[in-house]
């Protein structure tokens, strides 16, 4: 994995160096083992590069031999080699950066849709005038930029940017993505001015300065259901997840693997050892000291199953608090989830070991892994129950429940929701459209509701199709993406190649969910090499103590940050809706600790992009 960053001038003044060193510089953590520029009159790029392929050669920004046509790469093609084979070229290296090179000087950009991986790149094209940038199909690798009248500017994450277009403010507007999302769905950002070039989509700025967006590859919105029995289905899936892995290990470094005991995490162990035949294969696992959510004892068990030699480490309270504003600065954004920070310190044991490590995202948005899939037609039937009489009686329910009973809470709130597809998304929404308006004072502006309108079929296969974009894209690979990059490390996910993606989406949604089993068709695929009681175990997550954590602390922390002078949170939202948050949940009459971290991590991302925004930060 690299960094890339870059700008065009579009009033035509020439790239100062200087500014393409600084963005380098904001992007060592994703390229440590070199960097370089390239500047040709008022276009420029900078590249910093994690060696995973072709680990000599491949220095970026690379040109074509005639330096017509320079590109600036981030991941892996995973069919590199099978492309180079079918290619006539003067091939000067042994990489998958110069493959892209020679696929588009013979096809163009368009030859994107023959790659295979994960990717992020920009191509500057001297004979046409035009720059290209271009994202995978999932959006597991970032691409962000920023057009005005005089620079069009793109880096692999927001810090970079900021050299190059100066100081942004927020985007007030995307406050209410927020607080729906705990992220922002693109082509939006937090930041003002600052877009992300869509999963599957390319951008094209011309010779002209207009700027070109548009779908080379898109999930299946109505996919026509293939008509195979269960037992097909499984066949269908492993096949799949086996070709997959094997395009996974393509590596000039060692590959490892995420464990945590689930079932996805420990299928792609036992799938990643057996293809790797007996060499050998190290498995990672983060725990908190607290029998209560620890998953341990299931990790070592499954790494005793596959052979693997297994690594753990105990995250602490400590080390919460001094990594919490660091990988704010890391995201670019809030931390969605307290799981972030156990997932870094994740990354960075796996990086003692590896370069490359695999993981299980994916699943439960291609197979209905979460508990809410099994409620998804439920879900569409809410809306025959007139809406005053929802809108009434529902948020009445909810605030009635105790604080012990807050994931039913959850499911209350989502059903009282105006629309399908507002109740679709408030499975996951820390506050409903109501508290969201209530809190910024007016409705939002605009929707990033699409996702959750675009889907067709059955109940199940639109709440999927939703939540492979917003939930996925921005939200789960974007956080995995900054984790394991802060520890300079490239993680995979095999579950997001984009033909077992294809496949999932054309399977009937009774393999997924059947008989009140979720993720049904990925077990029984999973039973085969692993045991039952780790399949059929229940769905845990990563859940982080930040009760027990936090007890004696929290309420001090979180008046300070959300209620001080110096609170964005407080001058941009509803001090006093906030305050009522606080002292009920103080009070322990209700749990609104996913709410109010979300606010939490609202302030502290805000105070972090404050100081990004000055040079040399």
């Amino acid at each position: 994995m690299c960094g890339i960053a870059g700008v065009r001038r579009l009033d035509g003044a020439p790239v100062d160096p200087a500014v393409l060193v600084e963005m380098a510089r904001r992007l060592h953590h994703r390229g440590p083992d070199d960097a370089g520029t390239w500047i040709e009159g008022s276009t420029g790029f900078a590249h910093t590069r994690l060696s995973i392929i072709d680990l000599g050669a491949s220095v970026q920004p690379m040109a074509t031999p005639d330096g017509r046509k320079v590109i600036a790469f981030n991941g892996e093609i995973l069919n590199y080699r099978q492309l180079r084979d079918r290619l006539d070229y003067p091939f000067r290296t042994s990489g998958d950066t110069e493959t892209l090179l020679a696929l588009y000087d013979k096809h163009g950009v368009e030859s994107v849709t023959q790659l295979r991986g994960q990717f992020a790149y920009a191509l500057h094209d001297g004979e046409t005038g035009e720059l290209h940038l271009v994202r995978d199909r999932l959006g597991i690798l970032p691409l962000y930029y920023y057009v005005d009248n005089e620079i069009f500017a793109f880096a692999s994450e927001i810090k970079a940017l900021l050299p190059a277009i100066g100081e942004r403010r927020v985007d007030v507007a995307s406050l209410h993505d927020y607080l729906a999302h705990r992220s922002v769905p693109a082509p939006y950002t937090l930041v003002e001015g600052v877009r992300k070039v869509p999963q599957g989509h390319r951008l094209t700025l011309g010779r002209d300065g207009q700027v070109r967006l548009r779908a080379y590859w898109q999930i299946p919105a109505d996919a026509a259901h293939r008509d195979v029995s269960p037992e097909e289905a499984v066949r269908l899936v492993a096949d799949a997840l086996d070709a997959s892995i094997a395009d996974a290990l393509v590596a000039d470094v060692p590959v490892g693997a995420y464990l945590s005991g689930g079932i996805d995490s420990s299928l792609i162990s036992a799938l990643t050892a057996k293809a790797k035949q007996g060499e050998g294969l190290h498995t990672f696992s983060a725990g908190f000291g607290d029998p209560r959510v620890d998953e341990l004892n299931w990790a070592r068990k499954v790494a005793d199953i596959v052979g693997s030699e297994h690594h753990e480490v105990i995250v602490t309270a400590e080390d919460f608090k001094a990594n919490w504003h660091k990988l704010s600065w890391h995201r670019d954004a809030p931390l969605s989830e307290p799981a972030d920070v156990a997932v870094f310190k994740l990354a960075e044991l796996a990086r003692q070991q590896v370069k490359v490590v695999l993981s299980g995202e994916g699943s439960d948005e291609l197979f209905g892994g979460y508990p809410k899939y099994r409620f998804a037609q439920a879900t569409r039937w809410a809306g025959l129950i007139p809406a005053p009489l929802r809108g009434r009686i529902l948020p009445r329910l909810e605030r009635a429940l105790p604080a012990s009973r807050s994931r039913l809470g959850v499911a209350v709130r989502a059903m009282g929701e105006g629309s399908s597809a507002e109740r679709m998304r408030g499975w996951f929404a820390p506050f409903t459209e109501r508290e969201r308006d209530g809190l910024l004072g007016g409705p939002a502006v605009r929707s990033a509701i699409a996702p959750y309108q675009r889907g067709r079929g059955d109940a199940l296969s639109r709440m999927l199709y939703a939540d492979s974009h917003a939930w996925l894209a921005d939200n789960l690979l974007e956080r995995g993406d900054r984790m394991s990059m802060a520890a300079s490390l490239e993680l995979r996910p095999p579950f997001l190649d984009h033909r077992l993606v294809e496949l999932a989406f054309s399977l009937p949604s009774s393999v997924k969910v059947r008989n009140g089993v979720t993720k049904w068709v990925v077990k029984e695929v999973a039973r085969a090499h692993i045991p039952n009681d780790v399949v059929d175990r229940a769905k845990s997550g990563f859940k982080v103590p930040l009760d027990a954590w936090f007890r004696d602390g929290l309420r001090d922390m979180a008046n300070d940050l959300l209620t001080g002078p110096s609170s964005f949170v407080a001058q941009v939202l509803d001090p006093a809706a906030v305050r009522k948050l606080l002292a009920e949940h103080h009070a322990g009459t209700r749990n609104e600790q996913p709410r109010l971290w979300t606010l939490l991590s609202l302030e502290v991302w805000h105070r972090e992009f404050e100081k990004s925004l000055r040079v040399g930060a």
